[in-house]
């Protein structure tokens, strides 16, 4: 599908931003910096007052410390600006920061279905936690090459990650074949037997 043509006459109304940048640190320790920020091209008329265009509805940082096996040991975030000054940014418990719960998880196991657990709904800022979601991709582009062998090629190297994980990196496809040929498995050819059932149960459904 192509992609829809912008029109000619349209008008930049809102723009949501997002960045992740991941730095090495040392020792094999990582940081992780996700920001969102919103702004509106015309004044916003907020709670407490209009907002100048361009003026950030949201701007929003969540940082982590990672290691090499992408688990978290640290996390936290702030929030610079708001809908709601002195309240959006309350997501606390008493341990502080809400987002302080994502240390123990693991950005590869199971961790969207976790984050929602423990920062769904009222328990955290529906925007830092959509904007975590996309953290597990970021953070294994990050290292790839550099901590995660992305070929396979050395002595007992597991398949790479990112095989069957999209339709241009299928196991049984042609870059795969021509870049990972060690993980390459050939198309499975339908048998004699198959094309026989499938002639029948088409014959079968042809009106009599």
């Amino acid at each position: 599908m192509s992609l829809p043509p912008a029109a000619p006459s349209r008008q930049l109304k809102h723009r949501r931003q997002i960045d992740v940048q991941v730095f090495a640190r040392g020792n094999g320790l990582w940081e992780v910096d996700a920001l969102l920020i919103d702004t509106k091209t015309r004044v916003a008329n907020m709670a407490e007052g209009p907002r100048p265009a361009g003026t950030p509805i949201h701007d929003m940082l969540l940082r982590l410390v990672v290691n090499e096996k992408l688990d978290i040991l640290e996390a936290g975030s702030e929030t610079r600006w708001m809908p709601y000054t002195g309240v959006c940014n309350q997501h606390g418990d008493p341990q502080g920061d809400a987002y302080g719960r994502l240390v123990g998880l693991n950005l590869l196991q199971d961790f969207r279905k976790r984050l929602r657990e423990r920062l769904g709904g009222i328990q955290g800022c529906t925007h830092i936690t959509e904007l975590a979601q996309v953290l597990p991709t970021a953070v294994v582009q990050a290292f790839a090459g550099e901590v995660i062998d992305t070929r396979g090629l050395s002595d007992g190297a597991s398949r790479p990650f990112q095989i069957d994980r999209c339709h241009a990196l299928r196991s049984d496809g042609e870059v795969v074949r021509l870049h990972h040929p060690r993980w390459y498995h050939a198309p499975e050819t339908a048998t004699s037997a198959d094309l026989t059932q499938s002639r029948f149960e088409r014959a079968s459904e042809e009106p009599r």
